[in-house]
């Protein structure tokens, strides 16, 4: 028991000096270049068949003035951004 109270008393001390830590100097480091990631800017659907996803296979959906589109988190790993249209409604779906 002595040793668990003083391994959390040591955690919490960790914890404490790293949220009071100043980072206003810390430089900003880009990993990849100005828009490495390219966002879809044309969309293509097929049906919910032909999509080939599994039935619990996740996606972010978005419906306006009756009309649904659904966008697979598994394209969207690669892409992170889908500008669309739906229903009328110009819309950006990001991951």
């Amino acid at each position: 028991m002595k040793n668990d109270t003083l391994h959390l008393s040591l955690l919490l001390f960790v914890i404490l000096c790293a949220t009071g830590a100043d980072y206003t100097d810390d430089a900003i480091r880009t990993l990849l270049p100005f828009d490495a990631i390219p966002a879809i800017t044309n969309p293509q659907f097929v049906t919910a068949n032909e999509a080939k996803l599994d039935a619990d296979a996740p996606v972010i959906g978005a419906t306006f003035n009756n009309e649904s589109h659904a966008y697979s988190l598994y394209l969207l790993n690669g892409h992170e951004i889908v500008n669309d249209v739906v229903g009328g409604q110009e819309i950006a779906t990001t991951w």
